[in-house]
């Protein structure tokens, strides 16, 4: 989000050096600097003890390509309660260990995506609303049905790689 106006008392903002930061909108009246601001959110590859991911397909996000667990951090949760909460939510499943696998920065979406990868114990999906389907997939074929190159294929690819 980039700012105009002063979300605390509605002026418009001016642009003011700030350190070695450079330009930064200013609000005067407030004496604050407003920095751009994006949504954090995680994206997790969710596997099991047999090598397999948890791949999702949301009609909403691709109706041609599967995608990984993904969502908001809500205000005070940690990017880790997110990733439990989320897997949890979506599929079903109960996260036993995680691991920081790296961050992504998605400016489509203006986001940044903290990509984990999430074990737990193989069973069935229990999916929420949001998933219109779920299944296990192989390590080994996973990457051709994620979009080439996306996030979702870029953290596959590196926790397969592991």
């Amino acid at each position: 989000m980039h700012f105009t106006y002063c979300p605390h008392c509605g002026r418009k903002l001016i642009s003011k050096e700030i350190g070695d930061e450079g330009k930064i909108p200013y609000c005067g009246n407030c004496k604050i600097p407003l920095w751009d601001m994006f949504t954090t959110s995680i994206i997790a590859a969710v596997v099991n003890e047999y090598k397999e991911v948890a791949l999702l397909r949301q009609n909403y996000v691709s109706t041609t390509k599967y995608v990984c667990v993904a969502g908001i951090m809500k205000i005070g949760e940690s990017a880790e309660e997110t990733v439990i909460r989320e897997v949890k939510e979506e599929i079903g499943q109960n996260v036993e260990s995680l691991k920081f696998i790296r961050s992504y920065p998605y400016e489509k979406k203006e986001m940044l995506m903290l990509g984990y990868r999430a074990a737990v114990k193989k069973q069935d999906f229990e999916l929420s609303a949001e998933v219109d389907y779920a299944e296990w997939v192989k390590y080994e074929n996973a990457l051709e049905i994620l979009r080439e190159g996306s996030i979702a294929w870029q953290l596959v690819k590196a926790v397969i790689e592991e």
